[in-house]
């Protein structure tokens, strides 16, 4: 894997504008102008008629000259500065609207993602029925960040969606469909686990701490958490025994699989060490009586970044590991895979709602 920013942690790669010259128009511009002028015989004959004006015609003149002081104190000019002003007062208004519309919005919408986890916070209640699978119990915190509720809602949306390609996939494995036809839930289902991985980007930047700590999820999920989501040698060891007729050469390519993962995941683990080393340092920085902290906080917030960059690394690492078993693997056993792999994040999801719905003694 390619360095990031952080020396400590190898990982591996995901995934002009020439100056404009403006030409001044001006000097062009001038000489038109000069090119233009009347010609001197044309201003000899005007100053010559002017010279044998009457007085009479030199009061018109002066009602003339007074005219066109008129016309010029109104202007087009000073029409175009107003015209503009009042554009910008305008565009000021508007914008003033636009922003506390938008502010409502958002406001509304944290009201709605409130009210709709409350709602499945009362339906998720009791979900525990002898030999039933809690499907959807999650960690919901009501949590003020907008970013981290937008993916709660977003989360508890893709655990559903997931349940239903399971029982698809489920179908589809015990009818006689062939494999060009497998393919399609082969290829849905992976790219179902690829869109929580970038959900999960987003959430990190708005909350690492949370994702990190694993509170969209479950209990036992949480007991199994490993740099914000399951660890990847230990998901294909859990996977292996579930896949039909393996050929030798297919065990020997997930023997390897399983020593990279290992190996990617001990580099990983090693650089979260240093980081959080780094950061304690950081923030224990200086007296820890003089009150003022702030420049240590501000010290240990730069670091933070490092710490998102860890959890897209191991989102990328579980990505690739998924994307190696299905090349492995083929079409139906791939199928059989990530069937197995859902059903057993189903377990555990049940486990976890049995375990706060036990019976508790009394004291």
């Amino acid at each position: 894997m390619n360095s990031t920013t952080t020396q400590f942690v190898p990982s591996r790669r995901m995934g002009l504008y020439e100056p404009v010259h403006q030409m001044s128009m001006w000097g062009d511009f001038r000489n038109t102008l000069l090119d233009s002028s009347p010609p001197p015989e044309l201003m000899l004959e005007v100053n010559a008629n002017l010279d044998n004006q009457s007085e009479d015609t030199t009061s018109q003149g002066t009602f003339a000259a007074s005219h066109r002081n008129d016309q010029e104190a109104s202007k087009p000019d000073d029409k175009v500065l107003r015209r503009l002003a009042q554009n910008r007062e305008a565009a000021r208004k508007s914008r003033l609207r636009k922003k506390a519309y938008v502010q409502q919005l958002e406001n509304s919408k944290l009201r709605l993602i409130q009210l709709e986890q409350e709602l499945n916070r009362v339906r998720q209640q009791g979900l525990c029925v002898g030999g039933g699978i809690d499907t959807s119990q999650l960690a919901y915190t009501g949590n003020s960040n907008p970013g981290i509720s937008a993916f709660e809602l977003e989360y508890g949306h893709w655990v559903e969606e997931q349940n239903r390609q399971i029982s698809d996939l489920k179908n589809a494995l015990h009818s006689d469909m062939g494999d060009t036809e497998l393919q399609i839930f082969v290829d849905g289902g992976m790219q179902h686990y690829f869109e929580l991985f970038s959900m999960k980007v987003m959430a990190a930047r708005a909350d690492v701490f949370y994702i990190m700590s694993g509170m969209w999820k479950t209990s036992a999920e949480r007991f199994f958490l490993w740099i914000g989501g399951f660890r990847p040698s230990e998901l294909v060891k859990v996977l292996s025994p579930h896949l039909d007729a393996l050929s030798e050469q297919q065990r020997l390519d997930i023997v390897n699989l399983t020593q990279s993962c290992q190996q990617a995941e001990d580099a990983l683990s090693q650089g979260m060490e240093k980081l959080q080393f780094i950061l304690a340092q950081a923030i224990a920085d200086g007296l820890l009586q003089e009150g003022n902290y702030l420049p240590q906080i501000g010290a240990a917030m730069n670091k933070l970044d490092d710490l998102v960059r860890f959890v897209v690394q191991a989102d990328h690492l579980r990505q690739e590991t998924l994307q190696q078993l299905s090349r492995i693997l083929t079409t139906r056993q791939a199928a059989r895979g990530l069937l197995a792999l859902g059903e057993y994040l189903q377990r555990l999801r049940a486990l976890s709602s049995c375990w706060s719905s036990r019976p508790r003694e009394q004291a």
